[in-house]
């Protein structure tokens, strides 16, 4: 319009701050019973294996329900930032799915679309990604109940991460899926199917596998470098294998990526997490 001015815009961002935790443990066994076991060196490799595979769950299960809020050791997961279907209390419940569960037996599917740019796992500055581990030797005493000392082999193990949704549009979740007779084992269940179709909607773009996008022109364009991950845990996987075969569906896909048979839904891969909760609570 002639004589009118045009007024100042700016784009909707936010300042916040995340959290890192650090997870760290020991891995201790008396050397006389390595050593009675004929070969020191596997037998530690073996009780140590243990420990990695605690540490990783623990820091998955982090992932999705840590709350700094009850618990500032950790660093704050998925759940309660994307914790309510009600878009009047906030902005990113436009990406909560409800699946129609009421009590307390409900999962939930996640699909994470990880990149820099989007939701991405961190670390301290001067540290590294991954577990740290330092083999102690026999220098460091282990102690019995009654504190009596013994010589012993030690590992030491420390894991420090953090995770930014820092463009809370490429993570979806899908909350609410009842697990008992009344849902998935039922005759009235949740589309498993349709409602995976309808997560595909909800990020601005999704990765060259699924958009067919492989080079842009807008520098701040994250889609050709997202990576969508599937998450569900072992009850959902069974159920969506179940509908699959009743349906005759032939949108679940048996891929070989990097020589490794991996399901996926649109090019996008489906993992098990066994973190995944099937007792959470109802998000409303």
């Amino acid at each position: 319009q002639y004589l009118q001015g045009v007024p100042y815009s700016k784009s909707t961002t936010a300042q916040a701050t995340v959290s890192v935790g650090s997870l760290e443990d020991y891995s201790q066994i008396d050397r006389m019973q390595a050593e009675d076991s004929g070969d020191v060196e596997r037998y530690r490799e073996s009780e140590d294996a243990a420990f990695l595979e605690g540490m990783s769950q623990t820091m998955v299960q982090t992932q999705f329900y840590g709350n700094t809020t009850t618990n500032p050791a950790q660093f704050m997961g998925l759940s309660p930032f994307y914790n309510t279907v009600t878009q009047a209390t906030a902005q990113n419940a436009q990406n909560v799915i409800n699946g129609g569960g009421t009590g307390s037996s409900n999962a939930s599917m996640w699909m994470i679309c990880w990149g820099e740019r989007t939701i991405f796992g961190l670390y301290p500055r001067g540290s590294k990604a991954g577990i740290t581990m330092e083999d102690k030797g026999d220098t460091v005493p282990g102690y019995d109940s009654l504190g009596n000392r013994f010589e012993a082999y030690t590992s030491w193990f420390r894991q420090q991460m953090g995770l930014c949704p820092q463009d809370w549009r490429y993570g979806v979740r899908v909350s609410n899926i009842d697990v008992t007779n009344n849902g998935l084992a039922g005759p009235n269940a949740l589309d498993l199917f349709a409602t995976m179709a309808e997560m595909m909607l909800y990020p601005p773009h999704l990765g060259k596998n699924t958009s067919g996008i492989t080079k842009t022109d807008a520098q701040v364009d994250p889609a050709p470098g997202i990576r969508p991950v599937i998450y569900v845990n072992r009850t959902v996987r069974h159920w969506m294998d179940v509908q699959a075969m009743r349906d005759r569906n032939v949108l679940l896909q048996i891929n070989d990526y990097a020589g490794r048979v991996v399901d996926g839904f649109r090019q996008i891969p489906i993992k098990i997490s066994d973190q995944l909760l099937t007792t959470e609570a109802r998000v409303t």
